[in-house]
């Protein structure tokens, strides 16, 4: 199947692409070879072989999220440079307004 000059500038219009008559005319063959191809692939699909997106089941590689015992405050404070009411003290970075 050829694809015509009118068919590609219509495909071309849908892409939102501006072609010259050379490029329409050296596109039609090309366009049409890719569309027979894609018939060819439809060919081979056989009804008992399921449809696929991916070659390999999908499976989730992440750990569970389980709950675990954390690292003791104080440990974690000792070293930091400053505390201040448990907490980390970092300098302030944005002026309040006032």
């Amino acid at each position: 199947m050829a694809l015509s000059a009118e068919e590609v500038r219509h495909v071309a219009m849908l892409a939102r692409l501006a072609l010259s008559d050379d490029e329409v005319e050296a596109l039609a063959p090309q366009l049409s070879d890719i569309l027979a191809y894609a018939d060819q692939v439809g060919e081979v699909a056989a009804e008992d072989v399921p449809a696929t997106t991916h070659p390999y089941p999908l499976r989730n590689v992440f750990r569970a999220d389980d709950a675990r015992p954390s690292w003791p405050r104080e440990d974690i404070l000792a070293g930091a440079p400053e505390v201040e009411q448990d907490r980390f003290a970092v300098p302030r970075i944005v002026a309040e307004e006032g």
